[in-house]
């Protein structure tokens, strides 16, 4: 089977992994960790702003944001565009250093600084030729509630045990208190005094 981007172009999935073999997702439970940890980042991002859109417009112009097209980096810390800013950000990524923060936690921030500071793609630089050979033929991803349903299926929950370890804690702490305890000189304190307080 062939890689396939869901939602976004950028994270690629291999389709053995997320889809049964008449099409569907798969349930999550059967998805390898770090694909699903993607396919469940995806349901968030599919719907927020371009960064490059957001640094120009701001919070305050939030809606002339494009609408994000495309991924790069690792869930959490990662990069979203639209088709017109992916060649800035290729741009940054191959002539300008970006390369060098790949898979570290500031890769995103070191884009944006150098967005920020007026960092372009020159006029005409060439960005990725993307190929759609069958968007339609993918299912939809499942929405944030029908993820969280398929996460719980089936979870009945664990015991934990709180006392587990604490007779152990109790005589480290009954030792320490001793040992405080020998050292600690009263003698010249007056209880009597108000002493400040913060």
């Amino acid at each position: 089977m062939a890689k396939v981007n869901i939602g976004l172009r950028g994270w690629r999935f291999e389709e053995s992994e997320v889809f049964t073999e008449d099409g569907e997702f798969k349930p999550l439970d059967e998805v390898p960790e770090e694909p699903r940890e993607r396919l469940v980042r995806l349901t968030y991002l599919v719907e927020q702003p371009c960064d490059a859109c957001y640094l120009i417009h701001g919070e305050a112009d939030i809606e002339r944001c494009a609408q994000a097209a495309i991924v790069y980096g690792e869930p959490g810390d990662e990069l979203l565009l639209c088709a017109d800013h992916e060649a800035d950000f290729l741009y940054w990524y191959r002539e300008e250093g970006g390369k060098a923060h790949r898979g570290e936690p500031t890769f995103r921030d070191r884009f944006h600084e150098w967005f920020a500071d007026g960092g372009r793609a020159p006029a005409g630089y060439e960005g990725l030729d993307h190929v759609d050979t069958d968007p339609d033929g993918l299912p939809d991803p499942p929405d944030p509630e029908e993820i969280h349903r398929r996460l719980n299926e089936g979870f009945e929950g664990r015991r934990i045990d709180l006392r587990e370890g604490w007779d152990d804690a109790d005589d480290a702490d009954d030792a320490d208190e001793s040992e405080d305890a020998e050292e600690l000189d009263l003698d010249d304190v007056d209880l009597g005094t108000d002493y400040p307080s913060r």
